[in-house]
């Protein structure tokens, strides 16, 4: 990349790198958006299962998977600094640790399964619903994570295409699977909600598939010969991977599980509430592709840049996603408030499912801007390698301000659930403003050291 390079010819880097990265997270989001959009049509107690599987679920993979996306910035920093040589062993490295994690994550959701979901007041089919759920997505906890890690280093090459390629071919056969496994079609078993499990399961194996072949046989992936001269476990690198990636995981769970958590929190209220505070989350979760995509590219620009020294570059790229977050956010927000009946009614035909949703879509249309500004400054933060003290601001924004306020709200005045979700927003808030400041400050910070 060229240094001093103006605004505008950088926004339209940004927008290459971004641009496939949105087209992929839309896709992958789709496999859960469809999973649950499939088994509301298909019944509304299978629909509050999923709910609470993937409310677990969620929170463990994504939490866990983000130990792996130090990858990212691990090569990214190399390539920038001309050390290309030392993308092969980091990414070996990753793959093992990602056979490790998938052990620890299969461990955790048994636990979940057989003592879990028995602690809860949930209704029968439900508890069955969300084990079975959970029993299937398990076995698709190793492809799913390697993928990650390859992933991870098609991005920081810049490539972000390539994965947007993967994932919209895989996107087709996760929804056909769908249709066979939870309606029973074309003399599959009519599985329900767990049929929807069985079909990302199967989907993350092929996903994993492509993205071998590709990243071995294609350019310009090919002379990183990845797959040939396997190193043994090498705790160096387990070290580096682990030190800047376990920040990372901490910080995505903290963000992740607050939410999983108030889902669980709704498994006191009826089966209505449950399935309608789920399609709100769904769908503005899509929505948060936007965002989170924009960090993914500020982590490989901002990279790219303070691995070749340039500080000026990568601080006009982190707040250039920051900005271009809030437009996406404005646009979110007239999306939630003005369609809102429209989209609660593709998920269901219950009336009383639909109003409730059509309620949490106002509160969700809230936290659209805080989501825009901490996501990309994240991402950024990530690009710098900065993520000790991010993780600690996440955990204090959403566990000691935003989950206890919510709660209170929630058992202490007439908005009921709506009250968890006025908590997210004042967490959202809080950690949008922290880490700013963060960001700011180090990039005050790498400003003197350039001028010393």
């Amino acid at each position: 990349m060229e240094t001093r390079r103006p605004l505008r010819l950088k926004a339209g880097t940004m927008a290459k790198v971004v641009g496939p990265i949105l087209v992929t997270q839309v896709a992958m989001y789709l496999m859960t958006f469809f999973d649950i959009l499939m088994t509301g049509r298909y019944d509304s107690e299978h629909l509050a299962g999923v709910t609470i599987g993937s409310s677990f679920w969620n929170p463990v993979y994504t939490g866990l998977a983000g130990i792996l996306l130090s990858v990212t910035p691990i090569v990214a920093q190399s390539i920038g600094a001309g050390r290309r040589e030392e993308a092969r062993p980091t990414v070996q490295q990753g793959l093992y640790i990602s056979v490790a994690l998938s052990a620890v994550v299969f461990v955790l959701l048994q636990i979940v399964i057989r003592y879990g979901l028995g602690q809860m007041p949930l209704e029968g089919q439900v508890q069955q619903v969300s084990a079975g759920y959970l029993t299937a997505m398990s076995s698709g906890l190793v492809p799913l994570f390697a993928y990650t890690v390859i992933r991870s280093f098609i991005d920081a090459l810049g490539a972000t295409r390539v994965t947007m390629v993967i994932t919209l071919l895989s996107a087709p056969i996760n929804i056909l699977l769908n249709w066979l496994f939870i309606f029973g079609k074309a003399g599959f078993p009519e599985l329900g909600g767990v049929g929807a499990g069985v079909a990302s399961a199967i989907t993350y194996w092929l996903i994993l598939a492509i993205a071998l072949f590709v990243t071995h046989s294609k350019r310009p992936f090919q002379p990183y010969r990845l797959f040939r001269g396997w190193e043994r476990i090498s705790l160096p690198r387990w070290k580096e991977i682990i030190v800047l990636g376990v920040p990372i995981g901490i910080s995505i769970f903290t963000e992740t599980s607050i939410f999983a958590v108030v889902t669980l929190f709704m498994s006191g209220y009826s089966t209505e509430t449950i399935s309608a505070h789920q399609i709100a989350l769904n769908f503005t979760s899509l929505l948060y592709m936007v965002p989170l995509s924009l960090s993914m590219g500020a982590t490989i620009l901002v990279g790219h840049e303070v691995g070749a020294g340039r500080w000026k570059e990568a601080k006009e790229y982190s707040w250039l996603g920051v900005g271009m977050a809030i437009v996406s956010s404005l646009v979110s927000i007239f999306i939630l408030v003005t369609f809102r009946d429209g989209i609660a009614s593709l998920y269901t035909q219950d009336e009383a499912i639909i109003r409730l949703a059509v309620q949490f879509f106002i509160f969700a249309a809230f936290f659209q801007l805080s989501d825009a500004v901490q996501a990309p400054v994240q991402g950024a933060l990530r690009g710098y390698k900065d993520v000790n003290v991010t993780f600690i601001m996440a955990i204090i924004s959403y566990w000691v301000i935003g989950l206890p306020v919510g709660y209170l709200i929630a058992n202490n005045t007439e908005l009921g659930p709506f009250g968890y979700w006025i908590g997210l927003i004042t967490g959202l808030t809080a950690g949008a403003i922290t880490l700013s400041i963060r960001l700011l400050l180090i990039q005050r910070k790498k400003q003197r050291t350039l001028t010393a």
